[in-house]
């Protein structure tokens, strides 16, 4: 074991004593960090506006501050991106997190120097979390990648500029930057394909032990590695691979296939970070579910899903939550965003700690016939079935299909790219059409009742989702296909896609 490796061990032990005061504390911890925001943000344009002075409970929060998506806060944002101080949170932001948005085009999310060390922070704590649980902590003796977009930052009014990614490139602890790939230029080549050609090259004669990114684009990398190296799996390039890092997406989808191509069932550490501030992440190997981050300067309310396009929805904190409910993650951080929907849903399955898994996005679903079916529940039944059958799936996405052929029953419409087929498409639909009734009882009832007719699958051929996103300018960094669809704008481009067989 390396000098790294058995330092990381007692450090290890630290944070986990100090994770355990988090896991008893939660609700009091999110006391204290409401009253911290309040207090900081008094002096702030926003806070003036929203009379802050007068607000000592959350009761007086919610009269004050309404729930904001982007575009709501968007006039306070954009003093803040011409270079105002003290608009959203006291002073200028140290960064603008540069996202595209599917309604706002680009996004620009402030962090400020309060938030920023929360992203370093939680991210080596799951690290940690990992070391004090199994003990293997020799990764951190060999090289580490970390797929992400480009480090080079914009500056705009004063303020650096540039993806989460590449901005958190800049404050990778100096123990990590000699382990750490790609170089410095090839993190900083735009185009994607170029890019991962390039970090094949530089990494695959290297002792790789640590893999970080999204699990489609980490794919893709495996992919071109095996295809350089005469075909060889994962393990065979790297034999001392041991643990991948992952966020962004659900992973199962993935898993089957990663796994075939690395050739082991490797460890994993899910994490849950935005632009908007790193929210929860995977503590323990052995049970389900993220560890809320309650004590990184973010307050978090919670409004039942059902209820979000309501006109007053019920707007909860930590204390008042239920297990196995399905709740819009609304965000008070101190970078400044206030009663901000960040559009994802999310479960509590655990309140002795606070642990959540990410069901969706708040936007993402399908209620074309008032049958509110959302991403987790289309990705069980697709992949329940897949596994069950040894059916190999790459990505889907799914939408409604509203105008039929004359006679037919409107239906979902599922768009599959499949690594292993099904032998019988049409049974294996009628598997999947059975797992998601299940899971959803409005549909099972529109099903039931004539209204839908069973969903129907539509096979892909090969790179369609690659070619897709590269159409759309969107292939790579932290980029992903949308789950789910309440219109045909995705289903209409990938129809040119179709296998006919």
């Amino acid at each position: 074991m390396g000098l790294k490796a058995a330092l990381s061990k007692p450090f290890a032990a630290v944070v986990n004593r100090q994770l355990n005061k988090l896991r008893r504390n939660a609700v009091e911890l999110q006391q204290q960090t409401f009253n911290y925001l309040i207090s900081q943000a008094k002096i702030t344009a926003f806070g003036k506006t929203h009379r802050f002075s007068e607000i000592s409970t959350y009761e007086d929060f919610k009269k004050n501050v309404p729930v904001y998506d982007y575009e709501d806060l968007r006039p306070f944002i954009d003093r803040v991106v011409s270079g105002e101080a003290n608009v959203l949170w006291p002073g200028k932001p140290a960064y603008l997190a540069k996202t595209s948005g599917t309604t706002s085009g680009v996004k620009y999310i402030p962090i400020s120097k309060e938030s920023m060390p929360e992203h370093i922070k939680a991210a080596r704590n799951a690290l940690l979390s990992y070391i004090y649980e199994t003990g293997n902590a020799d990764f951190v003796d060999g090289k580490m990648i970390f797929l992400q977009g480009s480090p080079v930052l914009d500056v705009k009014a004063g303020i650096s500029t540039g993806r989460l990614s590449g901005i958190v490139a800049h404050h990778v602890p100096g123990y990590l930057q000699k382990n750490r790939l790609p170089s410095y230029e090839i993190n900083c080549i735009d185009d994607w394909e170029q890019k991962v050609d390039a970090i094949v090259a530089e990494t695959k004669n290297e002792d790789m032990r640590l893999i970080s990114g999204i699990p489609p684009w980490c794919q893709m990398y495996f992919d071109r590695l095996s295809e350089t190296c005469g075909g060889k799996k994962i393990k065979g390039i790297f034999p001392n691979f041991k643990l991948y890092v992952h966020g962004g997406v659900n992973y199962e989808p993935y898993r089957a296939r990663m796994e075939e191509s690395i050739g082991f069932a490797i460890d994993s550490i899910e994490t849950y970070p935005a632009s908007e501030g790193f929210i929860a992440f995977q503590d323990r190997q052995k049970e389900k579910g993220l560890l809320l981050m309650v004590d990184s300067g973010i307050f978090y309310e919670f409004i039942p899903a059902d209820e979000f396009f309501n006109e007053e929805p019920t707007r909860i904190s930590l204390k008042d939550i239920e297990l196995d409910k399905n709740y819009a993650l609304i965000l008070n951080t101190s970078a400044g965003l206030w009663g901000y929907s960040l559009g994802d849903t999310i479960k509590f399955i655990s309140k002795d700690p606070y642990k959540i898994v990410v069901t969706g996005r708040i936007k993402h679903y399908i209620s074309a016939f008032g049958e509110h079916v959302i991403g987790e529940e289309v990705e069980h039944a697709l992949m329940s079935v897949a596994n069950q059958e040894g059916v190999d799936v790459i990505e889907f996405t799914v939408a409604p299909q509203v105008n039929p052929p004359k006679g037919e029953l409107p239906y979902h419409e599922w768009f599959v790219e499949f690594g292993v087929a099904p032998t019988d498409l049409r049974a294996f639909a009628v598997k999947v059409d059975k797992a998601l009734q299940k899971k959803n009882i409005y549909y099972f009832d529109l099903i039931e009742g004539n209204i839908l007719q069973p969903l129907v699958i539509k096979q892909l051929k090969k790179d369609t989702f690659i070619n897709y996103m590269r159409s759309e300018g969107k292939l790579g960094g932290q980029n992903k296909v949308p789950r789910l669809s309440n219109d045909r704008k995705i289903a209409n481009e990938l129809e040119k896609y179709v296998n006919i067989p």
